[in-house]
């Protein structure tokens, strides 16, 4: 009897996410193509010609996905090294008042709203330092969300090693940056890129903090000092245009797949160097 109420109760958990797959995929796949990955957002004359003449919407988003990757990459640059630094230095001065500061304040990004975040940014890098809207601005953003989940994760990755393994180490005259570099971080390499993970996958949906920060662009720009789009901001926009609601599907479709893909591949790599 149990076990058919945790069936029943497990089915009734992952229902709403499957219709919600099943919802994308059948609204979405007729505008996926080549050149929907290959070819920048149309303008509303063309969605809208496109539309009333019953065909698919020309064009794609492909200023929105170097944008994105641009600024994922750049987040990724600052956040890791900062995030995995931090949680090593958590985990070996645990008791310091410095490291319970540094833990409070790191409980408390997580919980902050992301627009505060992107309102920070622009505060810092908007109005100081590129003076206009830029995907640097976008990165830095994205990056202060990235911190706390790669932060706490390496921590408590590095908890569950054997404290005798660190000992060990130690014991055969390993100097103490060595152990951390080829013992203690390899040897909780799964954890730590999961939570590396985490943090990726939670900044590649966020809308608000890029609409205060990078602004968004309707074509390729690689210049990081000047508005760029992203697979998100283009969604939103897409929202703002009756014309354009098609491509709201396809777009959120390859979004969820993109992190699908991602995930699957850093597990496989973790599992590999496990």
């Amino acid at each position: 009897m149990v076990l058919w109420g945790v069936i029943a109760l497990s089915i009734l958990t992952i229902s709403p996410i499957v219709l919600i797959i099943y919802k994308l995929v059948v609204k979405g796949y007729r505008q996926l193509s080549f050149d929907f990955l290959i070819r920048n957002t149309p303008d509303t004359f063309e969605a809208m010609t496109a539309v009333s003449n019953g065909e698919i919407i020309p064009g794609g988003i492909a200023n929105g996905i170097v944008g994105t990757l641009i600024m994922v990459a750049m987040s990724s640059i600052i956040a890791i090294p900062v995030g995995v630094i931090t949680g090593i230095y958590l985990y070996e001065n645990s008791s310091k008042a410095m490291a319970n500061i540094t833990r409070n304040i790191s409980d408390i990004l997580q919980g902050v709203p992301s627009i505060v975040l992107g309102l920070i940014s622009y505060l810092w890098i908007v109005k100081h330092i590129t003076h206009g809207f830029s995907a640097l601005a976008g990165s830095v953003s994205m990056s202060i969300m990235m911190l706390p989940m790669i932060v706490r994760s390496t921590e408590e990755t590095l908890k569950m090693i054997p404290q005798t393994l660190k000992e060990a180490a130690l014991a055969l005259g390993t100097p103490y940056h060595k152990v951390i570099l080829r013992v203690l971080i390899p040897t909780g390499f799964s954890g730590l890129l999961t939570g590396i993970l985490l943090g990726i996958s939670r900044i590649l949906g966020e809308t608000a903090p890029l609409m205060l920060t990078a602004l968004g662009s309707s074509v390729i720009n690689l210049d990081i000092t000047k508005p760029t789009s992203a697979v998100p901001l283009l969604i939103w926009e897409f929202y703002n245009d009756p014309n354009m609601v098609n491509l709201i599907w396809s777009s959120s479709l390859f979004l969820m797949t993109f992190v699908l893909l991602l995930n699957i591949i850093s597990k496989r790599f973790a599992a590999r160097r496990s």
